[in-house]
């Protein structure tokens, strides 16, 4: 289901989204780490990769688009679980979800149910939501 380009595109869209409220923490690490491993980039380069996040001008702003919306998809599902992993709530990181969302022709109420059935389960498990 992955060719190359939509895995490389998918971490560039992890890295992109955790770069938007200018901090990295352990828990988005994480989560990036995971996702990586699956899709087999070496623990050398993503690792490096967050290491110089932050510093990188070339990891740009626009959305990320792919190939199939079954992974685009999948994509809003992950960026959601990163953007509020770090239980703070920055809406230049929706936003930007939004946008790649739309660039991949996922519908609004989509993504919409997307973010309500990710609030549901933060406030299942205890966990702050965003507004």
């Amino acid at each position: 289901m992955f060719s190359v380009l939509d895995r490389s595109t998918y971490l560039k869209g992890l890295l992109v989204l955790a770069k938007k409220d200018n901090k990295l923490v352990e828990t988005e690490k994480d989560i990036i780490r995971d996702i990586a491993s699956r899709f087999g980039f070496s623990k050398d380069f993503y690792e490096e990769t967050m290491r110089g996040l932050m510093a990188n001008k070339y990891i740009g702003d626009d959305p990320v688009i792919f190939s199939e919306s079954a992974i685009a998809r999948m994509f809003l599902q992950d960026g959601l679980k990163l953007a509020f992993a770090d239980d703070d709530f920055d809406v230049k990181e929706l936003d930007w979800l939004r946008k790649t969302a739309d660039a991949n022709k996922i519908e609004k109420d989509l993504f919409d149910s997307f973010l309500e059935e990710f609030k549901a389960e933060r406030i299942r498990l205890g966990k702050k939501i965003p507004a």
